[in-house]
């Protein structure tokens, strides 16, 4: 990685100039990439990388760098350039090593199995899928790796070293009947070993992508408006995660660009809802034993029974908005700087049934799947598609629809969710951010909102 004698040089270095924190952030990477598309392999990446990233803090303000080059002429050169004063800072405090503990043990090293029993089982996940149905018209699997190996040091001391796997499964099926195409996807994934690929229950897999494909190929249209909607579990988590998650982050809390700045302690949703972030979850997909500025993951609590209760803070974000941190420092890689992140982000289980909350609606919709969508994170506005939907009527599941999309404002529709049951699941993601792209689950249990916005045709 890098020695210790050029970590204190920087960290000396940085003190020199004015700041009053430094921090090395230094990181190898190895990614591995298969797909397999339309019975044939479509691509086999593989690729290493390797840089440091340096940022100086001094009061509030911030300056950060990287480099591929570890010279030690590079990077203190680099350290100088971020300096912003001449004037001497707070000196480094000497380093001390922290052990790890790791929540998270790999038990089949990805780099002992070969890339044939990968295409192996990715042909076999084809094959599984074609057999949902003659509707069946493209698929599409992939396997997707990554290590990543970090050593973080700063001038407070700090010298912490970590290593973690990651492993997704992405499968898409496309369906054709009487009205076009229609996809469904499935992309389950964990902080783990090669060990997740093979006690993953393909066949399930498989059976639910194709069948929720061929449904919604030979689905009818909703007709929209405002309606109450039973919002499925797992990927529904989506939506808070995109809608109020982000607005729970510092990042947008410090820079006045959220609806949830200033309402710690107030009511902003019915007693019923909880609401989690949590980096501790065991092979997680957000997970990890330490986040990217070294504190150890964490588990917090954001809203309690309604209420409001704190923010997710990285270093800057907690100085500024008057909490402690989170353990909620992430970043892509060594190329950002890190900012405040979601890492599991759920609405925690609830008192209701799923037959409870159908028999409470006389007419609206069922939209057990969520797709993709947008946010905007200063407004909380969003909009986002309906992969799986279904009419109810009269307190029954009835006909499938396709098109739906749901529509409306973090902050508005949080207090209309007034049954929330007891199926809680959580679903992989990818999530951007100034911070770039991290690994983030998604999840709630399925729940009611008692009235959104829904768009059809």
């Amino acid at each position: 990685m890098l020695s210790e004698t050029i970590v204190s040089r920087i960290l000396e270095l940085g003190a020199s100039r004015g700041a009053n924190f430094t921090e090395v952030f230094v990181e190898e990477s190895e990614t591995s990439d298969i797909d397999y598309v339309q019975q044939k392999i479509d691509r086999i990446n593989s690729g290493t990388a390797f840089g440091v990233g340096i940022r100086l803090i001094f009061g509030e303000e911030s300056s950060y760098g990287y480099s591929s080059d570890d010279s030690e002429e590079v990077l203190l050169q680099l350290t100088a350039n971020l300096a912003r004063a001449a004037q001497a800072g707070t000196p480094p405090a000497a380093l001390a090593h922290q052990d790890v503990s790791d929540r998270h043990a790999v038990m089949i090293d990805p780099a002992s199995v070969s890339k044939q029993e990968r295409v192996e089982l990715l042909r076999y996940l084809d094959e599984l899928t074609r057999q949902s149905g003659a509707a069946i018209r493209q698929v599409g699997a992939g396997v997707a790796e990554k290590k990543r190996t970090l050593l973080i040091a700063n001038s407070e001391g700090l010298w912490i070293e970590d290593a973690r796997h990651y492993s997704r499964l992405r499968l898409t099926a496309i369906a054709e009947q009487d009205d076009g195409p229609q996809s469904a996807v499935e992309s389950p994934g964990v902080l783990g070993g090669y060990e997740f690929f093979q006690d993953l229950d393909l066949h399930t897999v498989a059976q639910v992508t194709g069948q929720r494909a061929i449904r919604m190929a030979g689905a009818g249209y909703i007709d929209g408006g405002m309606m109450p909607v039973i919002l499925g579990n797992g990927f529904g988590g989506v939506i808070f995660h995109e809608a109020c998650g982000h607005p729970l982050e510092t990042e947008a809390v410090r820079k006045n660009a959220s609806p949830f700045a200033g309402k710690v302690g107030q009511q902003i949703a019915q007693p019923v809802l909880t609401a989690i972030d949590d980096g501790t979850i065991e092979h997680g997909w957000g997970s990890f034993n330490i986040d990217d500025e070294g504190l150890p993951a964490q588990r917090t609590v954001l809203i309690e029974n309604g209420i409001l209760k704190t923010f997710l803070a990285d270093r800057i974000g907690a100085a500024q908005v008057g909490i402690s941190r989170t353990g909620s420092g992430r970043r892509e890689s060594y190329k950002f700087a890190p900012v405040s992140r979601m890492r599991n982000t759920y609405i925690d289980r609830g008192p209701h049934t799923f037959e409870e909350m159908i028999a409470s609606v006389d007419y609206g919709l069922y939209a057990k799947k969520m797709g993709g969508g947008s946010v905007n994170p200063a407004t909380g506005e969003f909009n986002f598609a309906v992969q799986e939907g279904y009419v109810i009527r009269h307190g029954a599941i009835a006909e499938p629809v396709r098109g739906a999309t749901l529509i409306g404002k973090g902050h508005e529709v949080l207090p209309r969710i007034s049954m929330v049951g007891d199926d809680l699941e959580l679903a992989a993601g990818m999530c951007g951010a100034s911070s770039g792209w991290v690994p983030a689950a998604v999840g709630q249990p399925t729940l009611k909102i008692d009235a959104i916005l829904v768009g059809g045709r």
